[in-house]
């Protein structure tokens, strides 16, 4: 009996994860007036990595994520995130500080237009910790279901 999946499940699989993808990235940047947000995008869109993982295995897998690419959106988006409440501490006094919507007028109009997210609910920094958040959970997620996948790998090889 062959362990291959069927054409009919990849076709499936990788359309579904698509769709499943795009709607995390819909949560994570609609998070900031919808229920959802970062961590629940990432982890929607985590989800859809793994079901290609399921499906194609670890080495045909369409979205081919590499320890380099992995250590690179983990580093960018921890620094981000830590960089946005600096700013906030350096500007306000006060870490992860909204400078965007300066809701106490504590930062310099100039700083505050940098930050400003173009939206009618002026949600300030808000959305970009978002996607910071996002890719942090997207990462983590999906290392370990690689990690899983590779563990299998071993055990399967001895």
């Amino acid at each position: 009996m062959s362990n291959k999946p069927s054409m009919i499940l990849k076709v499936s699989a990788l359309s579904i994860s698509f769709i499943i993808i795009c709607l995390g990235i819909l949560t994570i940047l609609g998070g900031h007036i919808t229920p959802g947000g970062g961590f629940q995008g990432g982890a929607m869109i985590a989800a859809g990595i793994v079901l290609t993982l399921l499906v194609y295995g670890l080495e045909k897998n369409p979205f081919h994520l590499s320890h380099e690419y992995v250590i690179a959106v983990e580093n960018i988006s921890a620094l981000g995130y830590v960089g946005l409440g600096l700013v906030g501490l350096a500007f306000s006094g006060f870490y992860l500080y909204n400078i965007g919507a300066d809701i106490y007028s504590l930062v310099p109009s100039i700083i505050a237009t940098i930050f400003h997210y173009p939206d009618t609910t002026n949600a300030g920094i808000v959305p970009y910790l978002n996607i910071f958040v996002g890719l942090k959970v997207l990462v983590g997620l999906a290392t370990v279901a690689i990690a899983f996948q590779g563990f299998d790998k071993i055990r399967e090889d001895h």
